[in-house]
């Protein structure tokens, strides 16, 4: 009769039991979703103070230094493309400041050797041995000014750089570190002693952004802000917003976005249409999904949300796509240009909602 009594209360409890577990498991997924927007902020307030802090300097370019970032916390490189004097090496140099990390900036020319990019190995005469010397590759933050101005063989040292993440000379590999960006640039205008980086080269970019002129307003600011500052001392008040760990912090932060299933297929879709458009002679790869996908994540982040939008997939499929498709000759001869055909594709596709 104990046994049977001491059942049934067991019995008894049982609901009891399973709702102070409910409980719980609502109080973890709030905690987790506190967790996830503590986190967003993170990202969100690194955006801004790094903004803000460019902008003692710069005026204007606020979706460049957006997508930039969006590179740098997924990992990716950037190509800039622009006309000379834009503020392309500058914004590079300011980044590199607000994140208190290692820059270095390589002048490509005709004449260099993939050697006096990434190093050489010497003999050593007081130790009797070869030793390696590393090269100006081995920083955080390389500019590459000129990307083009270089022959075939050293733009294939930069890309295995860019690629694996290390170099390889005499046989031997040499980790580059973390963390490690390439923001390359590359003028469109003068191609005069250029060489032209081929498709599979520039696949590897994540991003190519064109810089363009500033409107008249931000033109005069410019001139106001210089009047009296000619060897641009502005640059020296620009302060660091964050340590080179919390890259990889933001990284982390970043893959944790909620993304729908619906949203998936829409980038897919997108860039499958790059492949079957008769306007184009080729259309972009799965790297390209991927790359849509993953900054349209940092930018959800960098706006203060931990979902992906629509918008967010649309406000990156320019940058990711635009050097990763060709024109057919027809369009190309009737002046129709890659943002065009991008244009036309997002639009004729149905936005999930």
């Amino acid at each position: 009769m104990e046994n049977k009594l001491n059942n049934n209360e067991e019995l008894a409890s049982t609901p009891n039991n399973t709702e102070g577990a409910d409980t719980a498991l609502v109080n973890d997924n709030v905690l987790s979703d506190f967790v996830i927007n503590k986190d967003v902020d993170f990202i969100k307030n690194i955006f801004e103070k790094t903004k803000d802090e460019i902008q003692k300097v710069i005026v204007g370019h606020d979706d460049v230094i957006k997508l930039l970032l969006a590179g740098m916390f997924t990992g990716g490189h950037v190509l800039m493309e622009g006309a000379p004097g834009v503020a392309k090496t500058l914004i590079a140099k300011l980044i590199s400041q607000c994140f208190h990390i290692d820059f270095r900036r390589i002048q490509f020319t005709p004449d260099l050797m993939p050697s006096d990019l990434i190093g050489v190995t010497v003999f050593n005469l007081q130790k009797s041995e070869f030793t390696f010397k590393k090269g100006p590759i081995f920083s955080n933050l390389i500019l590459i000014d000129e990307i083009n101005r270089s022959p075939a063989k050293t733009q294939a040292a930069l890309f295995e750089a860019m690629e694996e993440k290390q170099v390889t000379v005499d046989g031997v590999s040499h980790d580059l570190g973390e963390p490690f960006f390439v923001i390359a640039t590359q003028n469109p205008i003068d191609q005069e002693g250029t060489y032209k980086l081929p498709e599979a080269q520039l696949d590897r970019f994540l991003f190519k952004i064109k810089v363009n002129y500033p409107d008249l307003k931000n033109e005069i600011d410019i001139l106001k802000r210089f009047q009296n500052d000619f060897k641009q001392k502005e640059t020296q008040k620009v302060n660091h917003v964050m340590k080179p760990d919390d890259i990889e912090k933001c990284l982390r932060i970043i893959e944790k976005i909620h993304i729908k299933d619906e949203l998936l297929n829409y980038i897919a879709t997108i860039v499958y249409q790059t492949r079957n458009n008769g306007n184009l002679y080729m259309g972009a790869s799965p790297r390209a999904s991927m790359a849509i996908m993953k900054t349209a994540k940092a930018i959800a982040a960098i706006n203060g949300r931990d979902f992906v939008s629509p918008d967010d997939i649309q406000s990156v499929c320019y940058p990711v796509l635009n050097h990763r498709i060709i024109l057919s000759p027809e369009k190309e001869m009737e002046g129709i240009t890659a943002e065009h055909i991008i244009k036309e594709i997002i639009q004729n596709i149905e936005v999930p909602r």
